[in-house]
């Protein structure tokens, strides 16, 4: 595969790599801070084919750790916005977005198809639950974002299965969850062992993730380079699924 593009990256995988990476299809369910990264990442890697699910529009609020949050993007729908430079990035990506709030009704049409990946960076926790079983129960490699809000050591974070998280409240309430409903947790997520900020933390707090569609959500204090480097380990653990034994 010759591409200007994409010459540093096949220089560091090789042609089988980046002919796994243009025939994979992502998908990506919400794309905020840690779902731009992943997108982003992905993209610049040479990622043939995602899909982008989110039903927010761009705020003002999230300029100050978005990447498609920008004076110019605001009012516009995020999966729009995220359209726009994926392609700005790659004009041969293949972008498809869904411009929805995923949940149960929305699950089939946001997991048809063939998937290489399912990215979760939800931040509503019912939807997360929801997304999660329905992937895991269709046999799909899933990598899945936990609380990135109120932390603000990037030493914290780490990578692993969902089983073998710790030390990250989210993540306990998720593996919670999953296993009353006997979904298997052997996932991979990427969540932080740090202790969120106690002076932004409210009384009842599971990280970023508590309210349910249709409820007002608290606003919590985030960091661009925490919620980035959330979103970069996204797409390394992405691409670890995708290419396999085929990185050189």
């Amino acid at each position: 595969m010759s591409n200007a593009r994409f010459a540093r990256t096949e220089l560091m995988l090789g042609e089988k790599a980046m002919e796994l990476l243009h025939d994979s299809r992502v998908v990506i369910v919400g794309l905020g801070a840690v779902g731009g990264y992943a997108a982003e990442t992905l993209t610049r890697a040479g990622l043939g084919n995602i899909r982008l699910v989110d039903f927010d529009k761009v705020q003002a609020t999230n300029i100050n750790r978005q990447l498609y949050a920008l004076e110019s993007t605001i009012g516009q729908a995020k999966v729009e916005a995220a359209r726009k430079r994926i392609l700005d990035i790659n004009p041969d990506c293949h972008v498809e977005t869904m411009e929805c709030f995923a949940h149960v009704e929305t699950l089939e049409e946001i997991l048809a198809g063939e998937i290489t990946v399912v990215i979760d960076a939800i931040d509503s926790f019912n939807p997360k639950i929801e997304l999660l079983a329905a992937a895991r129960k269709r046999d799909l490699s899933i990598v899945s974002s936990m609380g990135a809000a109120l932390k603000s050591d990037p030493d914290k974070i780490q990578t692993a299965a969902l089983e073998k998280s710790h030390g990250c409240a989210l993540a306990r309430v998720v593996r919670k969850k999953l296993r009353q409903r006997g979904i298997p947790i052997d996932f991979t997520c990427v969540f932080s062992t740090e202790r969120p900020t106690p002076a932004l933390t409210s009384e009842d707090h599971h990280d970023e993730l508590v309210l349910e569609r249709g409820r007002k959500r608290r606003t919590l204090g985030s960091l661009p380079t925490i919620t980035g480097i959330f979103g970069l380990r996204m797409a390394q653990a992405a691409l670890d699924i995708i290419l396999g034994e085929h990185f050189r």
